[in-house]
This record gives C-alpha cells, structure tokens and sequence, in this order.
C-alpha cells in the first residue's frame, strides 16, 4: 500500500517509524510519503491561509496550494481522505475498507477548516469522533495505525485481529497469560482445562456479556446467532437490576 500525507508539520508523524507501522515500513508492505503544501504555496511570505469573505473567526486553507500539491504526485484511484471533524466517523468497519486499497491520501489541515472548493479533491471527509483537535495530523496517524495493521501479513496470523474488539461487532474477551495466581488474582479454570469447545463457549460469553456491559449499542447492530441469543438472555437474566 501507498499512503501519501498532505500536511504542514510532516514531523509530526514520527510514531509512524516505530513498532507495527516501521516494521512494515522498513519491510516493503507500506510506503509512506509526505507533501508540505507549504511547499507549493505561490505568494512571497508562503501562506496556505486566508481570512473567509463575509467575515467569521479563523482562518481558512486556500485551495490553490492544497490542489498543486495533489498534482504533483500520481494518485488515480486512491482514496483521498479530508481530516474533517464533520465527516464519516472512523471505525474498524472504515479501517477495514482502507486496508483493501492500493493507495490513500490523507489530507491534513490545520486553522479553523478549508475553503469548501477543497472538498473536491477528496473521495471521503473522516472523523475520529465529536470533538475538534488542533490539526489532522494525529486522527490521520490513528487511522494510519488502525488501518496498517489490518494489510495482510503485516501483524502475522490473519487470526490474531480478526477476533480484536469490533472486527466481529462483540468487544473482545479478557486474556490471562503467566503467572496463573498473581496476587491471590487467578486465571480462571476453564482456560486451563484445555477443553477447547468449554474454552470457546467461555470466551463468546465473556465478549457478549462484555459488550452487554459496555456497549449494548453494538449488540442492536449484530446478527446474533441461535447460540449468541441464548448466552445473551442467560446473561441479562443473571445481570443485577
């Protein structure tokens, strides 16, 4: 995959050289590039802002830098993504999507937004969620992060995200590793029977029960099956009032 990174601070994208996302990096799977679009900016003193006509607080991209610096580099049928805190809000169903393309383009701003004709440019406006950060630059690392481990053989075993929170719709089941007894804190039996069928049954029923708690919202969005339904009504039947 190609990812290419339209923004005015490139330096802050340095996690990206670390862990998962490096490791892919160094290996060939990912190529990261970055555009400064001050870079492309036309009038003496490089500005990329501008007041807005009618008046308002802020200031706002011009469209002449962003436009050139999407020029200079091929990017035919890449996903052009606007760090936009009005846009689809991101998620592992998006993150997914992205994992599956050849390119995508982040663009990142910064001041109080962009000139609307901007917009244009780009095949989807994202969101991390329901606030408003300084700048695009690390809701655009977040979902590099997110959508860079899911490309195939970057993390390993497909499995081992494949069971992650959201990727099935339930959030995940707890996990226990060594000791067995820390502090009087022990790993529950049935991980220890190596009965796998009593081990799978547990973990869906954690997950559901887990989500029940937390995030009963995903549950009204997930196709339970005839088992699921069964846990989740012995669940809420044991839940306290």
């Amino acid at each position: 995959m190609q990812i290419d990174i339209l923004t005015l601070f490139p330096d802050m994208f340095s996690s990206l050289e670390h862990s998962i996302v490096g490791r892919a990096r160094k290996s060939g799977k990912i190529e990261i590039n970055f555009h400064n679009f001050r870079d492309f900016a036309t009038n003496k003193q490089k500005h990329v802002d501008d007041m807005p006509y009618g008046g308002g607080q802020g200031m706002l991209l011009m469209p002449q830098p962003i436009f050139d610096t999407l020029a200079s580099f091929p990017h035919e049928g890449a996903r052009v993504l606007m760090m936009d805190p009005a846009g689809r809000t991101f998620d592992q169903a998006f993150a997914e999507e992205l994992a599956g393309e050849d390119q995508v383009v982040f663009l990142c701003g910064h001041y109080e937004g962009f000139d609307e004709r901007i917009k244009t440019l780009v095949t989807d406006e994202v969101s991390l969620g329901d606030y408003v950060l300084t700048g695009g630059e690390v809701a655009a690392s977040v979902m590099i992060d997110a959508t860079v481990r899911l490309i195939p053989d970057v993390i390993g075993k497909k499995a081992s995200h494949e069971e992650d929170s959201f990727s099935s719709g339930l959030l995940e089941y707890p996990q226990y590793t060594r000791p067995e007894d820390f502090r009087g804190l022990k790993v529950p039996d049935v991980l220890m029977s190596g009965h796998h069928e009593n081990i799978r049954k547990w973990r869906l029923t954690e997950s559901l029960a887990k989500t029940h708690r937390l995030r009963p919202d995903l549950l009204a969005a997930y196709p339970l099956s005839d088992e699921e339904r069964a846990l989740l009504k012995q669940i809420k039947n044991e839940s306290p009032d």
